[in-house]
């Protein structure tokens, strides 16, 4: 068993990765980014520290827990909360990479439909399904627009709908995988946004992020220059809030509030990379959907807008 002074040690290297995380991704680059793409997960880390502490009934080892476990509380255990309730304002949000592999596309859209949301977003949508998610969402969300591979559905009116450029230099095919549309809510206009941003690659010495950083940078400006006030962010961003490379984006909007939401893999779920993120409204909670026949979870949140005279 680990002596106490290296139990402290090793508690003390923790807290530097909580704290630092942001200084470890400038200064590793892609291992940084594996870093803060896991981050919530060093709260088992603390945990086998504080079991392997209490077993060895080291003082020194449990006093300097106390820095991780309280820089962990700070970080993440709001997340933790549990789901308020829905306010008279909320939206209901669900946002869903439906894989280009699906075998169901009407069991998904009825799966997704029937968690009653005012919005969808989907992103990986095929040619040949697209027919199966417009016939089986029409009813319940008649006001649709797909640009590309991404598509958003809506209960409420949309207007100005297009396609939003986000395409990385390097990527010369063509390729659609982002769009904006004016929904028309009882709350005010506000500017719904769908994106999915490219793949990131795991690779020995990290991650490989270059066109996907690049994209939220496009994104991120999009979001800044926006006329609305009230802006949401729906997408599959590859990569969770905490990942530096999606600064540019994250730095403008707000994210959830309550929920860890862990989207991918589905099979085993590791980390949130598809988001609700929004600005002049707030993001109360997020939680994962049952699985479907995509390689993700579906996420709904709920989203209150704020009470500003832009918005009506």
């Amino acid at each position: 068993m680990p002596h106490g002074w290296v139990l402290a040690a090793s508690a003390v290297v923790t807290a530097a990765l909580l704290a630092f995380h942001r200084t470890v991704h400038r200064v590793a680059g892609g291992p940084g980014g594996l870093l803060e793409s896991f981050l919530p997960w060093l709260g088992l880390v603390v945990v086998a520290l504080l079991g392997l502490a209490l077993l060895r009934r080291s003082a020194v080892a449990l006093t300097a827990l106390l820095l991780p476990a309280a820089l962990w509380t700070h970080l993440h255990a709001g997340l933790l909360l549990p789901r308020p309730e829905p306010g008279a304002r909320d939206l209901v949000v669900v946002q869903h990479n439906v894989s280009d592999e699906n075998g169901d596309p009407a069991g998904t859209a009825r799966a997704l439909a029937d968690a009653e949301p005012d919005l969808i977003a989907l992103e990986e949508l095929l040619p040949s399904a697209l027919p199966v998610y417009e016939r089986t969402l029409a009813a319940r969300y008649p006001h649709r627009t797909v640009q590309g591979t991404v598509g958003l559905w809506s209960k409420h009116p949309l207007t100005e709908a297009g396609p939003l450029d986000i395409k990385p230099r390097g990527i010369t095919e063509d390729w659609s995988r982002a769009l904006r549309a004016v929904a028309r809510t009882p709350y005010g206009e506000i500017a719904v946004y769908v994106a999915h941003l490219p793949s990131v690659r795991v690779r020995a010495n990290g991650l490989a992020s270059s066109w996907r950083n690049e994209s939220a940078g496009l994104l991120g400006r999009a979001v800044e220059a926006e006329g609305l006030r009230t802006v949401i962010l729906l997408g599959d961003l590859n990569g969770t809030v905490d990942d530096r490379g999606l600064a540019p984006l994250t730095s403008r909007m707000q994210a959830a509030e309550r929920g860890f939401a862990f989207s991918f893999p589905a099979s085993f779920p590791l980390a949130r990379i598809d988001q609700v993120m929004a600005r002049s409204a707030r993001v109360s909670h997020i939680r994962t959907l049952p699985a479907t026949g995509s390689d993700h979870l579906p996420v709904a949140a709920l989203v209150s807008p704020d009470d500003g005279p832009a918005n009506r």
